[in-house]
């Protein structure tokens, strides 16, 4: 009876008696309902053949990465089988034995690896709990490659395979599969000719070969298509193919580039943008054999493509390609891993080059797959540079931010279609400095930098003191500049400038994916940049300094890389494209800007890196906690003799309200930093160093976290 019918009965006055409501209540407790298998299937009777089940237990701690035995009883004989998703009970303890089979314990999930006759646990054995779906998502080579990532990182097997298995959706897993279409027919190599040896390329993927390649694409939108013609030379031999790219964008253009090659039902999509059920849908079409294709974003790196001929990664240096999750696999890595383990054919495009792909082409392991230079200077546009010599020679760059050379670019390329701007930083007016020296602007009371609001306001960042009349210490200067001003601040100041042309921003807020090819100015962050029908007339890459001011190792990489993707998206120099960067040109990636030479600069990077040795050289890990942690941490692993550990030093304090970084201490705790590295050779071996320190001091129950990262992305 619901609350409804007792509050309308009550309203009637004819509430039921005490009595009636007793024999209700009885009638509920007596009512017959399906009940749920036993939990410790105590006297059931254990399965004819292979009664042991090998778990994988998803606890994710390194101390318990193994694998645990469990009895299968005869009723789950059938539905027992290696791959399938299973619960169990963990943690019950050797004493808690009724007629020979361990009890209690609770239940968490697992894989079953496979079925033994024995055991060589000598105690007694729990009964598997429940068989969660019949559906086997766990083969051999998947698991073995979960192994193969984490022993690279120092991680588990369980923390890799939530990466690599989606969340099971019953409804996805009752829709039958057919089989998968019949090869295609090998394509024309189309713009792959515009490579020295792209049209080779594709006619040993076609032919069963399994060439690896590092590929610096050409600007324009022809990547996609590109791309999209590799996939279809690699099925047109029988095989599989995989595509993983840095986010939803990139992905649905690989996506369209295939549907109009191969048409529908070739491949699969996986994003997270499709929702649980569509996911977990197309993963299992892939699984199943139903296609022989896919193309996705970072968990894609594990997706299980039956006999796998080409991995492909694009744009490798984007920071989505690093998982924010223990164990932090890189997909370039997990790819290079698939390309050896199933003797695949590997492409990595960019149109940029880092330094890790300079080092595949360096070693011999990727051969480069590069235009000559006529092709290049067709596709690129053409660069101009504004240094500090030409700002300060400004009259109206000291006025305003732009300089003249950037406001005649603009109203010049806007006569012929849509301007890019990219800017650096989100947001209205991050941080202020003195307009005179350039000294960052600081509060009085705390040191911490001072962010111009909205309403006009001046305030710190760090104890939100309001500064009414600041002067500079170092020069004595009282006018404040924006060092870098965010995309919503830098749309008004050109909307006035051009107040009859639209302007659009793209950033955190709203990404856009297209923008129209008529005149229009889009201001945009950097990685948001949406895609001009046409082409861009021109493009503005401002404050590039703080880009290339960033202290960690990768800032010039990182923006070269930036400012090549949005130079890319500019009609060609032979079209009118032009483009602008506001930095220094006497800095090397600069140079490298103007030359559009990608390649040239990673390499120089390469060499210095190796003569320093820094990564990807030598192999580097970063170990962060609190320094008692730390300290305790460091003394208890045996790391390789020639492993060389630098620091400990203190990480940022995470901001209050701000996302905390991926590896950075918890809001209101201080944590230490240090990195170890060792040369070429011994990056396995401390690897495993680290893991076994790691799991021992989980073992003893170390409740301080401490936190292990195997090449980090950001080492400052």
């Amino acid at each position: 009876m619901s609350s409804g019918n007792e509050q309308q009965r009550a309203g009637r006055g004819d509430a039921a008696p005490p009595e009636q409501l007793a024999l209700i209540r009885e009638a509920v407790r007596k009512a017959k309902s399906p009940r749920a298998k036993p939990r410790t299937w105590r006297g059931a009777e254990l399965a004819k053949e292979l009664p042991v089940a090998r778990v994988l237990v998803d606890k994710g701690v390194l101390h318990l990465d193994r694998y645990f035995d469990y009895a299968v009883p005869e009723e789950l004989d059938e539905a027992a089988r290696p791959g399938v998703r299973v619960r169990v009970r963990f943690g019950a303890g050797g004493r808690n034995v009724r007629e020979g089979r361990r009890e209690g314990g609770g239940l968490i999930d697992g894989f079953l690896v496979e079925r033994v006759a024995e055991s060589d646990y000598p105690g007694a054995l729990a009964a598997l709990a429940q068989v969660v779906s019949p559906e086997p998502v766990l083969s051999p080579e998947l698991l073995g490659l979960a192994r193969a990532v984490a022993d690279r990182y120092a991680g588990s097997v369980a923390d890799v395979l939530q990466l690599a298995v989606p969340p099971r959706h019953a409804r996805a897993e009752a829709i039958e599969m057919g089989a998968p279409p019949p090869p295609p027919a090998a394509p024309d190599p189309g713009s792959w000719r515009r490579y020295g040896r792209g049209a080779e390329f594709l006619r040993s993927l076609a032919s069963g070969g399994a060439p690896r390649a590092v590929w610096t694409a050409l600007p324009g939108p022809q990547w996609a298509e590109e791309i999209a013609r590799a996939v279809q030379a690699t099925l047109a031999s029988g095989r599989g193919a995989l595509v993983v790219v840095p986010a939803g964008r990139p992905a649905a253009r690989v996506d369209a580039a295939l549907r109009g090659l191969l048409g529908e039902g070739q491949h699969a999509l996986l994003t997270a943008d499709a929702g649980q059920e569509r996911r977990y849908r197309e993963w299992l079409a892939v699984r199943r054999g139903s296609v022989r294709a896919a193309v996705g974003t970072r968990a894609a790196m594990f997706a299980p493509v039956h006999n796998l001929g080409l991995v492909v990664i694009w744009d490798d240096g984007d920071a989505s390609h690093s998982d924010d999750n223990a164990p932090f696999p890189h997909v370039r890595e997990v790819l290079e891993l698939r390309a050896s383990r199933d003797k695949c054919a590997f492409l990595l495009g960019s149109w940029s080059c880092t330094v890790e792909a300079a080092q595949l082409v360096e070693s011999g392991w990727a051969a480069p797959l590069v235009a000559d230079r006529e092709q290049v200077r067709a596709a690129a546009p053409l660069v101009r540079t504004v240094g500090d010599g030409d700002l300060a020679r400004d009259e109206a760059a000291r006025a305003a931010r732009l300089p003249t050379l950037a406001w005649e670019i603009v109203r010049d390329g806007l006569r012929h279609g849509p301007v890019l701007v990219q800017v650096p930083r989100r947001g209205y007016v991050p941080r202020m400095a003195c307009a005179q020296c350039r000294a960052p602007a600081r509060c009085r009371h705390c040191a911490g930098p001072l962010a111009a609001q909205e309403t006009g306001e001046l305030r710190c960042g760090w104890c939100g003191r309001e500064e009414t009349a600041w002067r500079c210490p170092e020069c004595g200067g009282f006018r404040l500049r924006a060092q870098v001003v965010g995309a919503r601040r830098t749309a008004e100041e050109l909307g006035r400038a051009f107040p009859a042309v639209p302007v659009r921003t793209s950033g955190r807020e709203q990404v856009l994916d297209t923008v129209p090819g008529t005149p229009a100015l889009v201001v945009s962050t950097p990685g948001a940049e949406p895609v001009a029908e046409g082409g861009y007339a021109a493009a503005l890459l401002l404050d590039g300094w703080a880009m290339l001011g960033r202290p960690d190792l990768r800032a010039g990489e990182d923006a070269l890389r930036r400012w090549i993707d949005a130079g890319a998206l500019v009609r060609p120099q032979s079209a009118g494209g032009t483009v602008v960067v506001v930095a220094e040109p006497t800095l090397r990636p600069v140079q490298a800007l103007v030359r559009w030479d990608p390649v040239g600069h990673a390499t120089r990077e390469l060499a210095e890196r190796a003569e320093l040795g820094f990564p990807p050289v030598s192999r580097m890990a970063a170990v962060s906690g609190t320094a008692e942690a730390l300290a305790g941490f460091l003394g208890g692993a045996e790391l390789p003799p020639d492993a060389e550990v630098l620091g400990p030093v203190p990480l940022p304090a995470a901001e209050a309200g701000r996302q905390r970084r991926a590896g950075g201490p918890p809001p209101g705790e201080e944590w230490e930093r240090a990195l170890i590295r060792v040369p070429p050779g011994s990056g396995a071996a401390l690897a495993a160093a680290l893991k076994t320190a790691q799991a021992a001091r989980t073992a003893r129950g170390g409740n301080d976290a401490v936190r292990i990262r195997i090449d980090p992305p950001d080492i400052g």
